[in-house]
């Protein structure tokens, strides 16, 4: 057996990755991975002024693209959305289908992918590199939830910031904080094993 392979860094792995590979395993971290993002959006607060609630969906979908990697992350995603329009009702606060709001579920979607490839590539390794994950998902899914927002509500540009951005800014920088600390704690368990 070689140094490199017996060393615990598990470089190119995400957490997913730790669990014995099956097409098995992958359906249900998958699966998985819609469900929790489902139950997050039913922890929903609703902003004054904004036709988008606080919740906890945008955590969910940027850990399961971080623990579960891009593709499985972008699948999760992906079935949380399509069942979503299908009529599943767990979107925030119990909804589906297309609303003002979707732009952050199509956001998420994307986000999902590229935290989870960032995530390969180590960035959820230490809370540094894990903050500039967080930071990067959140700023893909506003980049396409905001100018989504606007178009469906006829909102300009700057108030779709103030409805659809800025009242969400605290509440996303505990999320991050919170995977911040969850994610390099994960690794520090599993390399000890």
């Amino acid at each position: 057996m070689s140094t490199a392979a017996a060393t615990p860094a598990r470089t190119g792995q995400v957490l997913a990755d730790l669990l014995p590979v099956s097409r098995v395993r992958d359906a249900a971290l998958v699966l998985g991975g819609a469900a929790l993002t489902g139950l997050a959006a039913q922890i929903s607060v609703p902003v004054p002024g904004s036709p988008v609630p606080v919740t906890g969906q945008t955590f969910a979908a940027l850990l399961v693209g971080t623990a579960l990697g891009a593709g499985r992350g972008f699948l999760a995603l992906a079935l949380y959305a399509v069942a979503g329009l299908a009529g599943v009702p767990w979107f925030a606060s119990g909804t589906s289908g297309v609303a003002p709001s979707f732009g952050y579920i199509l956001g998420m979607i994307l986000a999902s992918t590229v935290v989870g490839a960032l995530a390969r590539r180590g960035a959820d390794r230490s809370v540094l590199r894990m903050a500039g994950t967080m930071l990067v998902g959140e700023a893909i899914i506003y980049a396409v939830g905001v100018p989504y927002l606007a178009l469906a509500t006829g909102m300009s540009a700057t108030a779709a910031i103030a409805a659809g951005l800025t009242p969400f800014l605290i509440g996303d920088a505990l999320k991050a904080a919170l995977a911040m600390g969850a994610l390099p704690t994960a690794w520090k368990f599993a390399n000890k094993r």
